[in-house]
């Protein structure tokens, strides 16, 4: 059984999404002052965002939670909750007002996204905000009692209580939704608090108040099994996105593993070294010449220990963590040898590229980054994929089908989506037959697109 994110409740109801806004005074009387604060930063956040499926633009309404973070509006949620195609924002605060809200940074690595209110709006209307504060998520232990707030199926103003079940669960298969990759440089909170679709972005706490956590996964047909972001990632996360707006990383190629009843062969003393179990065709480590079942000792000085699955992401953070474009050392043992590497890092980049829908040929495209084309053995990132057709239209009557890549149009390298989009602009002005080249499996196709 694998886990699943959370989503759009109307669009995908078999997925978690995880959160709450607040909570009546009433009940809050008998709690904690930080805590009745915690309940008043929590947020609905309702979202309405484009989709390019099926060979068309589509829009879809999905809802989410957030906390509050600071006083000048700042909102942490999920990525997958708000994410760029965001067309509209919606936040409803603790007093059950709805207020305006834009996208000020997203980072689906972390599955982390940061809001901001329209504090104009705020103070034209007279509310005042109340910030949650981080907790240490370092210092949780098992079983120690904590709350998720959000608003579970759309209900708001609900809190379920459970325990750290597990405070560093880690996750092999970090691919996220829409096949963009999440998780791969942390591990997570596992609990069971009550965590279900619509509490996806809304904090985990301690009895204080403080947010150790958020929430962003479960899984589906299980009890009792949720998982949320720590704080120290979701922390720093934010800091960045607010301050730069992205967050750049580095990429070097290796797909760790852990050496876990291995060190024997390879005659390691325990707790030492990162097995490579393999490299990326022609990324930077590959160029270096490492290779697979090389051991890593040490990265930039720093000495390695990749024993446990759980000490692979912390790793892979290190080597995130460097700067794009430096010569990064790697200490590599090989047999007997130990050899050092010079690795140029390059920025990390996602296998998920831009997404268009071209609706008069009932096409739905992706552009091909750089990621996906290693992933895939292609030459070059020229090109788009095929991720939606639209049945009767030009595409599927002629034979276009998804997971081709189209390499030209009309004989026309395509280096950017914007090739395509300036033919099929021509296209809806003047209708004609449109040549395309595509690629499968190193096979070469042509179709004609006929009007």
């Amino acid at each position: 059984m694998k886990p699943f994110f959370a989503r759009s409740i109307s669009a995908l109801p078999a997925f978690f999404l995880l959160g709450i806004s607040s909570f009546l005074p009433s009940a809050t009387a008998a709690m904690s002052r930080g805590f009745g604060q915690l309940l008043e930063s929590v947020v609905r956040i309702d979202v309405r965002e484009i989709a390019f499926e099926a060979g068309s633009r589509r829009y879809a309404a999905s809802i989410g939670s957030g906390v509050i973070l600071s006083a000048d509006g700042i909102v942490l949620t999920n990525a997958h909750v708000a994410s760029p195609r965001a067309v509209e924002l919606n936040i409803t605060l603790s007093n059950l007002e709805r207020v305006g809200a834009k996208l000020v940074g997203w980072d689906h690595w972390t599955d982390l996204a940061v809001l901001r209110i329209d504090m104009n709006e705020v103070k034209r209307r007279g509310f005042k905000l109340s910030a949650a504060k981080f907790g240490d998520s370092g210092a949780l232990y098992p079983g120690q009692v904590v709350y998720a707030v959000g608003t579970p199926h759309g209900l708001t103003r609900t809190v379920t209580r459970g325990i750290v079940s597990n405070n560093n669960r880690y996750f092999e298969d970090n691919r996220g939704i829409g096949g963009y990759e999440t998780g791969a440089f942390n591990t997570w909170l596992q609990t069971d608090a009550a965590i279900n679709p619509g509490n996806s972005g809304g904090p985990l706490v301690t009895e204080d108040g403080r947010v150790i956590g958020i929430s962003s996964r479960g899984y589906m047909g299980a009890n009792n099994l949720g998982f949320a972001i720590p704080s120290s990632t979701a922390k720093s996360v934010m800091e960045r996105l607010v301050r730069d707006g992205t967050i750049v990383r580095s990429y070097v190629g290796i797909v760790p593993g852990a050496l876990q009843d291995l060190e024997n062969f390879f005659s390691l003393a325990l707790n030492t070294g990162m097995l490579v179990n393999s490299v990326d065709p022609g990324s930077p480590a590959a160029k270096a010449g490492i290779r697979g079942g090389d051991i890593v000792l040490s990265i930039g000085g720093a000495k390695v220990d990749g024993r446990f699955p759980e000490q692979l992401p912390p790793i892979q953070n290190l080597i995130a963590s460097q700067p794009v474009g430096v010569a990064l050392k790697f200490s590599i043992k090989r047999g007997a040898e130990t050899r050092e590497f010079s690795v140029i890092t390059e920025k990390l980049e996602s296998r998920v590229g831009e997404e268009w829908a071209l609706e008069k040929w009932g096409l739905s495209v992706r552009k091909v980054s750089r990621a996906f084309a290693r992933e895939n053995q292609l030459e070059d990132t020229a090109g788009v994929l095929v991720i939606g057709v639209q049945p009767g239209f030009p595409a599927d009557v002629a034979g276009v089908s998804r997971g081709d890549v189209i390499t030209k149009i009309n004989q026309q390298p395509i280096t950017s989506l914007e090739v395509m989009r300036s033919s099929h602009n021509a296209y809806e002005a003047n209708p004609a037959p449109t040549l395309l080249e595509t690629q499968r499996n190193r096979r070469v196709s042509l179709y004609i697109l006929k009007p």
